[in-house]
């Protein structure tokens, strides 16, 4: 049985329409199997969606986008970025391009596994494939702070007593710095920038 971060899903493709109402904006978007977090938005990118915080311009990206909740919510929010979303999941960037063209959204979506494809951006959200282990959201923290532009942030939400500390712990060693900028329901969302030198 494929995971949501293989490539290839075997399930029937068959979309439907679920509803997303955060706190300030409420759309529809197209899941299906095979994808995380089927049946609704999950918390932890709920929880993501309210504390992060997002430049009027530059490149944003959504990184592990899967159907593209977040990649939609950032062009909605801030039109005068350019936004991204990438994943590895084949599954996950159709719908993610279904999801752009109902909502009338311009949003680059590209395949990717970390930032393999990826040229360097301002903000990078994400909310970490924990069933991957580990060792991959470590590679992804070290990898963001390369493909940062100088300045730029990355911006993660994690279970804190879930292995959130360490990788709060894992960012603070990378970047040097590291913040919480929310927290609700045992989730928190830490940012550490890119020092400008």
């Amino acid at each position: 049985m494929p995971h949501y971060y293989d490539e290839e899903q075997t399930s029937a493709f068959e979309p439907f329409l679920l509803n997303i109402k955060l706190k300030d904006l409420a759309f529809t978007v197209y899941a299906a199997s095979g994808v995380f977090s089927l049946r609704r938005l999950d918390k932890g990118t709920e929880v993501l969606l309210q504390y992060c915080e997002l430049p009027d311009s530059g490149r944003v990206l959504d990184l592990g986008c899967g159907y593209g909740v977040v990649a939609c919510a950032i062009k909605m929010r801030k039109p005068g970025c350019e936004v991204l979303a990438s994943d590895v999941n084949e599954r996950s960037l159709k719908l993610t391009r279904m999801n752009a063209r109902h909502l009338n959204l311009d949003i680059k979506v590209m395949k990717s596994n970390l930032f393999d494809n990826i040229e360097p951006v301002d903000t990078v959200l994400v909310n970490p494939p924990y069933v991957a282990g580990r060792k991959l959201i470590f590679k992804l923290i070290e990898d963001a702070l390369t493909n940062l532009n100088e300045g730029g942030n990355l911006q993660l939400v994690a279970r804190h007593q879930k292995g959130g500390k360490m990788l709060e712990e894992k960012m603070q060693e990378v970047f040097g710095n590291v913040e919480t900028i929310g927290k609700k329901a045992g989730f928190r969302v830490y940012k550490s920038e890119k020092s400008t030198n």
